[in-house]
């Protein structure tokens, strides 16, 4: 079968691989529809540390080409969505609730990470009862790709900013997950979204999904432009969708005491991030900063169906370019990019 891999650190290209197999709790899906994602960017650039031909993505839905022996909730044929986290669900950590970070720290991160992701003409789904779910007849295979990662993501965000009901929440970068969060927080019952973009064709959709706000870094300094926004009293939670230092500092000066960061950004460079001092309270404004990574799980994706099925979020206004599996590298370049002001690529396997 073809792979769309990562040949080694800044090199990809598509190579020949064997089809997986399916052990006995595992299924093996055939691809659909594919995302490309700025985190497949970040490792190619060595974020992660360096892989040899390791095929990249982990956005997919599919159908069930074959399951193993001890898979009962699906069969071939089945239409599938697989999240791009798929946890070890008997581990520990899932036990104890954080089944991301099963069997280690990002423990849960397999796809393109410590295993071959989506960008095959095969992919194999570990744990396959746990971490699948059958996509309703009324959800596109377009509509239901979002749910591996970007819904998931983004929505996790505004759940972990514990946002009051018709409280204010600023939030950084209006990518695909910062979108995301931008919606979250609007279905959260936020009151007040105040969002940072530069981007127009971001900033619009921003607009769509329910910013009040909309802030650009270029043409000023946001924290001022937010500060001045809530009467100097800073906003109730403030989510971080980009992975940088000065935006995650940015997140806690605008944060007012007693509330929260909620941080999704993938922070894939440098050694350390900083915390400024004196709006952190030197250590003590009771200011919470919460971490999280797409959360996974046949559960969570049957909720973000549902709400893909009641029409509570449309998230293929996000899809800005298309693609043919056989010009993947194309749609890589662009996103790693951000050329011709694209958001994200859906990528058409058959």
């Amino acid at each position: 079968m073809q792979s769309f891999v990562m040949k080694e650190i800044g090199e990809t290209g598509i190579v020949e691989k064997e089809k997986p197999e399916a052990g006995p709790m595992d299924a093996i899906l055939k691809p659909t529809k594919g995302l490309v994602c700025t985190s497949d960017c970040h490792t190619v650039h060595g974020a992660i540390g360096e892989r040899e031909n390791l095929t990249l993505g982990h956005e997919v839905v599919g159908t069930v080409e074959e399951v193993g022996s001890e898979v009962s909730n699906f069969e071939p044929g089945d239409r599938v969505a697989v999240g791009a986290i798929t946890p070890d669900w008997n581990s520990e950590a899932a036990q104890d609730d954080h089944p991301s970070q099963s069997n280690g720290a990002l423990g849960g991160w397999k796809f393109a990470n410590v295993k071959d992701g989506a960008f095959q003409e095969y992919v194999h789904v570990n744990d396959a009862d746990g971490n699948m779910a059958h996509i309703p007849d009324g959800v596109s295979d377009h509509e239901a790709v979002y749910t591996a990662d970007m819904l998931s993501t983004g929505f996790a965000a505004a759940e972990n900013a514990t946002i009051p009901m018709g409280g204010t929440v600023a939030v950084f970068a209006q990518g695909p997950v910062g979108l995301m969060a931008t919606k979250g927080a609007r279905l959260q019952g936020a009151g007040e979204i105040i969002a940072v973009e530069t981007v127009e064709k971001r900033q619009e959709l921003a607009r769509e999904y329910g910013a009040d706000h909309i802030v650009d870094f270029a043409e000023g300094d946001p924290v001022e432009e937010i500060m001045s926004l809530t009467d100097d009293r800073g906003v109730d939670a403030a989510i971080e969708a980009l992975g940088a230092d000065q935006t995650l500092q940015d997140c806690i000066r605008v944060t007012k005491p007693g509330g929260t960061v909620s941080n999704v950004g993938y922070h894939g460079d440098g050694e350390f991030r900083h915390i400024p001092r004196e709006e952190w309270g030197v250590g003590m404004a009771e200011i919470d900063i919460v971490t999280d990574l797409c959360p996974g799980g046949s559960l969570r994706i049957r909720r973000m169906l549902r709400m893909l099925e009641n029409d509570l979020v449309d998230p293929t206004k996000m899809t800005t370019h298309e693609f043919d599996f056989e010009e993947i590298e194309t749609a890589f370049d662009l996103m790693d990019e951000k050329e011709d002001d694209i958001i994200k690529p859906l990528i058409h396997f058959e």
